[in-house]
Formats: structure tokens, sequence, C-alpha cells
């Protein structure tokens, strides 16, 4: 892995470096945010100043603590989200794929039907009627781009389930949980790892867009998509506050896709 790591070309390392920043930023989120995630310690919508890093808010909060800890929330909450989407995909997606027939039928069928609905519009009807809770959040995204990943482990699983490797221990007699998880799941990882970093990216858009329109994270608690919302009105004034949280977004997002990007090369084997 240091091997992999010292011969990673530059792009990879700036992505890590960014990954990495906002990591720390998200554990170490009490000790380097100056003022406290709600305390009012300002005026509306001041400007930079050695007190306030990035100004103000709209109700007066430090910018800059509120930043610090939109990242553990935004980050943290994304993260939970596509590690539960995938867990219900690569499930859901080799057993369709290892039981083929009846099964594999049904089970496309219905992620047919979920996917026919956009996808923005299926998650804000159902959070207006469940509630924007963190628990309706996570779970409602991570069903909607379960499907996705379902589609990709599917594929993959059925390309693998039919090599002599897996033949051979369907007549051992192993049973259909040990295939999925011993021969299947070991050769799909450098797709579905490269796909999670893919999907990391969607849902942690998805949240922001679903924060920015007032169904993701509710107030009081940080997050980067409802701090563009609620300081959008300082564009009016010529005070470029919110542009501040949506610039953290897109950071994150271009360092996650120059990971991706290097892991996908380095996992079809191309070389410079």
């Amino acid at each position: 892995m240091l091997k992999l790591l010292r011969q990673s070309p530059l792009s990879a390392r700036i992505g890590m470096g960014i990954v990495l920043l906002n990591i720390l930023t998200a554990i170490f989120a009490p000790i380097i945010a100056p003022y406290g995630e709600t305390k009012v310690v300002g005026d509306v919508w001041e400007l930079f100043n050695s007190q306030f890093f990035f100004g103000t808010d709209h109700l007066g909060r430090d910018l800059f603590s509120r930043m610090v800890f939109g990242a553990r929330n935004t980050i943290a909450l994304a993260f939970a989200t596509t590690a539960l989407s995938f867990s219900f995909g690569i499930v859901l997606g080799f057993f369709a794929a290892t039981l083929g027939g009846w099964t594999d039928q049904i089970l496309s069928r219905i992620i047919d039907i979920i996917m026919a609905f956009p996808t923005l519009i299926f998650a804000l009807m159902i959070l207006s009627v469940v509630g924007s809770s963190v628990y309706s959040l996570v779970f409602t995204i991570a069903v909607l781009d379960s499907t996705r990943v379902y589609r990709l482990s599917r594929a993959v699983a059925m390309d693998i389930e039919v090599m002599e490797f897996v033949e051979a221990a369907r007549l051992r007699g192993e049973g259909v949980w040990w295939l999925m998880r011993h021969e299947i799941l070991p050769n799909a990882m450098p797709p579905l790892v490269a796909e999670f970093g893919l999907r990391f990216c969607f849902v942690f858009l998805f949240i922001a867009a679903l924060s920015f329109l007032g169904l993701g994270l509710q107030p009081p608690a940080a997050d980067w998509g409802g701090m563009v919302r609620e300081n959008a009105g300082a564009i009016t004034f010529g005070i470029y506050t919110p542009l501040l949280p949506a610039a953290a977004i897109a950071f994150l997002t271009v360092g996650v896709n120059l990971i991706v990007d290097w892991f996908l090369r380095v996992a079809s084997g191309l070389k410079d």
C-alpha cells in the first residue's frame, strides 16, 4: 500500500490531501471552531475580519465555526448513507445474480419501478410525508441510491459467477451466502470501491440539494447545503457569504473524484 501511494500521481495526492483535510476538520471540529455551532456572536452578515475569518451568517453566527461543524454533519451523514445504500445494493445484486431465475426477475423489476421516478422528486415526496429527521433522511436516500448500486453489483456478479472457480465451489456444495462472501465479493471489489467514491459524491451533493430545499438537516444544525440556502439573500447586497459553503461542497467533491480516477486507472491495469 505504501509503495502504491508513493507511485500515485500528483492529482491523486491532491485529492487525498483534500479528503484528509476535510476528515480532520470533521473529527476535531470542537477544537478548531472558535465559537459554538449555534452561538450568536456578532451582527448579521458581517464581512471578513480578524475576529470572524469568514464573516457572520444571517443570524450573526460565526460562519467559519458553522462550516467546521458543517463538515462533521455533512460528511458523516453522506458516509453513513452511502455505506447503507451499498449494503442494500450489494446484497440484493449478488443475491439476484447468484440465484437467477424468478428471484432475479422480481428484484430487477422492483428496482426498475423505483428508478422510473426522478430521484429528487421521489425523495421530496417521501420526506414531506415522513419528516426530515436524520434517520428518515439517511434511510430514504440510502434506499433510492441502492438501486444504482444494485445495477452495478448485479452486472459484476453475473460476470463472476459463471467463472470456473465459482462453479467448483458450487460442486463442493457451498451455499449462496458463502459464494457471495468468499468468491464473488473479493473479485468485485475494484469496481465497487470506485463506485463507492462516486456514489459518496452523489449522496453528498444530494443531501446538500435537499438541505437547500429545506428538507435536509434541520436548523440549528450546521449543514453546507442549508447554509447556502440560509444566506442566499446576502448575494442581493453584494455579500458573497453563501459562496463559501458552496465552494466547500465543490472542493470535497473534486478531491474524492481525483482519488476515484486514480483508483480506476490502477484497477484497470493501464500504464502512462
